[in-house]
């Protein structure tokens, strides 16, 4: 009885071993098991029109990176982003277009579809412009960032507007100089944007209330019309986000200072710097 005893006792310690080095062990991430290869359906001088606009365009397809851990291969999803910058980008700045996606591993882009991404990198319209595409793909967390070769080619846009442009553009509200405007006000030339293009506002230089509000307005004096957030109000990224015909509050940056604003009807966004 006595060494049966013995032989329990020996069997539970194994077992209690065992699970304590189990318990010890950390799955932990290799990496990729290949690169991500990226491929574009043709990569020839293209040009978009606007007659064109629900025709079928460019279709890009990846490969998958193939994550393992030390107990297998990912089962966790993957997150694919599209990544689109000027020729001699490094996918970095302000005006890189980055297109996400939940485990796809390919997207394909109508004409219209196409010419609204690449306006997001903000080149000229009518000539040829090269441009570079990647992917990027991460796991849940944003961890383990892997990316593909670069795929460049020449594509010619078409001006497109999310918007009717107005002929002029002020900006108002607790955040601005002069206040809210009250209807019949006569125009502040101060807070006058410039018109620099077919579609882009600038004002250089005008000085903010921090952590105020305000719109933006094409007749200063007359609330008929106005642009403002897309999003509940003051809820905006400060430093710009978009905008929409009779949208909410935009919220200033939280320092007082001079800024420079500007406004793009092509993407539906303004900054202010």
């Amino acid at each position: 009885m006595k060494k049966m005893k013995n032989l329990f006792m020996v069997a539970v310690a194994i077992v209690l071993f065992a699970a304590c080095d189990k318990e010890g062990d950390q799955v932990k991430l290799i990496g990729g098991s290949s690169d991500i290869t990226l491929s574009i359906s043709s990569t020839a001088d293209l040009t978009l029109t606007k007659a064109q606009e629900n025709f079928n365009s460019l279709q890009f397809q990846w490969t998958n990176p193939g994550y393992r851990f030390s107990n297998g291969v990912n089962t966790q999803d993957i997150t694919y982003t599209l990544q689109i910058d000027k020729d001699g980008g490094d996918f970095t700045g302000a005006k890189v277009v980055n297109l996400e996606y939940k485990s796809a591993l390919s997207s394909s882009f109508k004409v219209k579809e196409l010419n609204n991404a690449l306006a997001g990198v903000e080149l000229p319209d009518g000539p040829l412009n090269t441009f570079q595409f990647r992917v990027r793909s991460v796991l849940p967390g944003s961890n383990a960032p892997l990316f593909s070769n670069i795929v460049k080619m020449k594509i010619a846009t078409y001006l497109d507007v999310v918007f009717p442009v107005p002929a002029n553009l002020y900006i108002t509200g607790e955040a601005t100089p002069r206040n809210w405007m009250s209807g019949g006000d006569a125009e502040v030339l101060s807070q006058k944007f410039e018109k620099i293009n077919p579609f882009t506002f600038v004002l250089n230089s005008i000085q903010i209330n921090g952590g105020k509000e305000f719109l933006l307005v094409p007749v200063y004096g007359n609330w008929d019309n106005k642009f403002g957030f897309t999003g509940e109000g003051a809820k905006n990224n400060t430093a710009g986000d978009t905008f929409k015909p009779g949208g909410n509050n935009f919220l200033a940056p939280a320092a007082s200072k001079a800024y420079k604003v500007t406004v793009n009807f092509k993407t539906g966004k303004y900054t202010i710097e």
